[in-house]
C-alpha cells in the first residue's frame, strides 16, 4: 500500500541502524526511546535491524507474566523482557528482528489496520526478495491451547506462507508516531517454545504445523547479510525513500538507559519484586 497523496509526505531519507546483539530489556528500551524521539521530532524516521545477546522471551505490554515459565527461561540462561507494544509472547532466538519508527508525515496512515497494511508492504517485498512468497494473512485465527504464544494466533497484521504463519508484528502509537516491530525467523525449537509458553502437547503440535520459518520455506539458511539486504530493498521500494546508515542519538541512548530496568522481567524476577508493566 502506497500513500496516495505525495504533497504532504516527507520523502527525506530514513535512518538505518544495524545493531549488534544486546540484552532483551535494552532492545525494547531502545525501540521505545526511538519512538519517543520521533514523536518529538528530534529523531528521523528509522529502520532498526537487530539481534539478541541470548535467547529472549518478550511479553506484550499488557500480557501476564504467568503466561511464560520464567523460571525455565532463567534456568536456560535466557532473558525475559517486556515489550512497549501489545500482543502475545515471542521467543527471539535464531532471527533478525526489525523495527520501523515513523510518523504520519512520513507516509504512515493513521489507524492500526491501515498502518499495518502500509508497513507490511516492505516486509512482503523483503520476503519475496529472499525467495519466499509471503502475503498478508487473509484472516484471523487462534488456538485456545496457545493463548500466550504469538505464533499460534494470526491477525491481518501478520504475514503467512500458505496457511502457516510466517511473521508476526506488534505496534504502539505515541501521538502521530508509530513503532512496529517483528521478526524474520530463520528456525525455531517448537518443543522448547511450547514449554516456555505452557502450551502442552496440542500447542507444540500446532507450532510444528501452523508456524513457518525461513528455513522451512527455503530449505536452507539465508545469511544475516542477505536478510538485512532484503529488508533494506523492501523499505526502499515500498516507501519510496532512501536509507542512510546511522546510530542512536545521545538523547535516544539516555532515554533507553533510563528505561531498561523497567523493561526487564528477568531482573524483576531475580530481585523478587513484582515486574513492571510499562
Amino acid at each position: 500500500m502506497r500513500a496516495t497523496s505525495t504533497d504532504t509526505i516527507d520523502r527525506a531519507p530514513w535512518r538505518l541502524i544495524t545493531s549488534g546483539p544486546v540484552d532483551g530489556a535494552m532492545n525494547m528500551a531502545i525501540d521505545r526511546a526511538v519512538l519517543a524521539c520521533r514523536e518529538r521530532g528530534t529523531s528521523p524516521p528509522t529502520v532498526r535491524l537487530y539481534s539478541w545477546e541470548v535467547p529472549t522471551v518478550t511479553l506484550g505490554r499488557f500480557q501476564k507474566v504467568q503466561d511464560v515459565d520464567v523460571e525455565l527461561a532463567l534456568d536456560r540462561g535466557f532473558d525475559v523482557a517486556r515489550r512497549p507494544t501489545g500482543g502475545r509472547g515471542v521467543l527471539h532466538d535464531d532471527e533478525i528482528t526489525y523495527s520501523f519508527v515513523a510518523r504520519r508525515d512520513n507516509g504512515v496512515p493513521r489507524g492500526v489496520a491501515a498502518s499495518y497494511r502500509y508497513l507490511s508492504a516492505a516486509l512482503v517485498a523483503a520476503y519475496v526478495a529472499l525467495g519466499v512468497p509471503a502475503q498478508v494473512a487473509p484472516r484471523e485465527r487462534g488456538r485456545a491451547a496457545g493463548r500466550a504464544a504469538c505464533y499460534l494466533h494470526t491477525t491481518q497484521a501478520d504475514l503467512s506462507l500458505g496457511a502457516a504463519k510466517l511473521s508476526g508484528s506488534a505496534q504502539v502509537w505515541k501521538g502521530d508516531a508509530v513503532l512496529q516491530h517483528g521478526s524474520f525467523v530463520v528456525s525455531r525449537d517448537p518443543a522448547l517454545e511450547a514449554r516456555l509458553f505452557r502450551l502442552g502437547p496440542e500447542g507444540e503440535d500446532a507450532l510444528r504445523s501452523e508456524a513457518a520459518t525461513l528455513l522451512d520455506a527455503l530449505g536452507c539458511r539465508p545469511s544475516p547479510a542477505a536478510i538485512v539486504s532484503a529488508i533494506r530493498d523492501g523499505v526502499r521500494g515500498a516507501f519510496g525513500v532512501d536509507l542512510v546508515e546511522g546510530d542512536l542519538t545521545a538523547e535516544e541512548t539516555a532515554l533507553a538507559s533510563s528505561w531498561v530496568a523497567e523493561m526487564s522481567i528477568a531482573r524483576s524476577e531475580r530481585e523478587g519484586r513484582a515486574p513492571a508493566s510499562t
